[in-house]
């Protein structure tokens, strides 16, 4: 069964129009479908609807954060100073420009560095802050110039919403190392108002830093992609460690050493989990699939696999030994960075000239690719791994996180438990 819903009313009555899109882009609706979303969204059961008003009744709530600070259209969670913690607030999004998309926000992942910034881990926080880089939802308004989406269509935003569009890195299609870039939250946007979060009911964007998302790829398990995916499948594609046989080593079974593994098999790679933990042995091998597990802590496994590895994906984000990993690879072999240490790591000089090895970083990916990504990922059907939650739960989720205790991204529903 399918609603006619105009523009007017998808705006009117966003968070409906997302519920039921979530579902009816991916697949044609039985009534039963639909009375599950109902009983999903809604918290009652009820028959079918015969009509998107009464569908929009159906699954409507009263706002879930009534005594939230502020004011504005838009109701997220918070961080007011470097304690981190998250708390409901109101705040007001930009009308939407003539080439901005608007967009219900159904799901956000958790990043690690959500964690960094409300904790101001780096320097240069500024409060309150609403996190959130990974964001996917449903187009609610266009913007009269929009061509890339329009009003019912899936789609995302990472971690960056603009940049200066004329230095050489946005003049090769590279917006993540512009030095103006305008980050998705924890930053300053050009009409001087702070830049906030996907942890949030929704977003404005201009079109250019939309991400198309797949009708095929499970909104909830893809919206980690946002960051985790193209933070390892960009450095996997520009060191060339997407050529089937490729011998290529994953530091750190995490959010995103998980998914570093997936793609690496994904493209035909040969690949060895390097892990501090000897229980992730069991996962690692059998549920991502890779080849090969090696415990760092262990003498013996490093010096066997001393010189096997082409490149390594080194997603540590904790203090750890360059040099130990160094010594994996082969004769110009490179290891890329993409977890960010908060304190500098010694080199060996010898580690590199030795061997001709190469050490290497890697930020994100352009919006370019991340749109390549996205799709390489609705081909191959890959996901992340998550763990779905409440935005309530967000402060517990954060503690754990702490701990790395996740498997392996937190995600947030936004569409069932935040509403405006």
């Amino acid at each position: 069964m399918g609603f006619a819903v105009g523009p007017a009313e998808a705006k009117q009555h966003s968070r409906a129009f997302a519920i039921y899109r979530t579902e009816a882009t991916a697949k044609n609706l039985t009534s039963d479908d639909v009375v599950e979303l109902i009983s999903k969204y809604g918290g009652e059961k009820s028959k079918s609807p015969s009509s998107f008003d009464e569908f929009t009744k159906a699954v409507s709530k009263a706002p879930t954060h009534p005594d939230a600070e502020g004011s504005g259209d838009c109701l997220g969670f918070a961080a007011k100073d470097k304690s981190g913690h998250l708390a409901p607030m109101r705040f007001e999004r930009r009308a939407v420009g003539p080439k901005d998309v608007a967009f219900a926000i159904t799901h956000c992942g958790v990043c690690h560095s959500d964690l960094h910034q409300i904790k101001n881990d780096w320097g240069g926080s500024t409060f309150p802050m609403v996190p959130g880089h990974e964001l996917v939802g449903i187009v609610t308004e266009v913007g009269a110039e929009v061509t890339k989406v329009k009003v019912g269509d899936r789609a995302a935003v990472g971690c960056m919403v603009d940049s200066c569009r004329s230095c050489d890195a946005c003049q090769q299609d590279l917006e993540q190392f512009c030095d103006n870039v305008t980050w998705t939250y924890n930053s300053t946007g050009k009409d001087g108002r702070a830049t906030q979060g996907g942890y949030s009911t929704h977003t404005v964007t201009d079109e250019k830093f939309i991400v198309k998302f797949p009708d095929t790829l499970d909104l909830a398990a893809g919206a980690p992609l946002l960051c985790a995916g193209i933070t390892t499948y960009s450095p996997l594609r520009h060191w060339g460690l997407d050529k089937p046989g490729t011998k290529l080593g994953v530091v750190g079974l995490g959010g995103l050493g998980h998914m570093a593994v997936k793609f690496g098999k994904a493209f035909g790679a040969e690949v060895t989990v390097i892990s501090t933990s000897p229980a992730k042995e069991k996962e690692a091998l059998e549920e991502f699939g890779a080849d090969h597990f090696v415990v760092s802590s262990s003498e013996e496994d490093m010096k066997r696999h001393a010189t096997t590895l082409d490149g390594i994906i080194d997603t540590v984000s904790a203090k750890h030994d360059l040099n130990q990993y160094l010594s994996l690879l082969k004769l110009n072999g490179a290891l890329v960075m993409v977890g960010l240490p908060n304190m500098p790591l010694p080199i060996a000089a010898g580690s590199l000239i030795f061997k001709r090895r190469t050490l290497g970083g890697s930020a994100i990916g352009s919006i370019k690719e991340t749109q390549e990504m996205i799709d390489f990922c609705a081909e191959k059907q890959i996901t992340c791994k998550i763990e779905l939650i409440d935005i309530n739960y967000i402060n517990e989720a954060m503690e754990r996180l702490e701990k790395n205790d996740v498997k392996y991204r937190f995600v947030i529903d936004v569409a069932g438990s935040l509403v405006v």
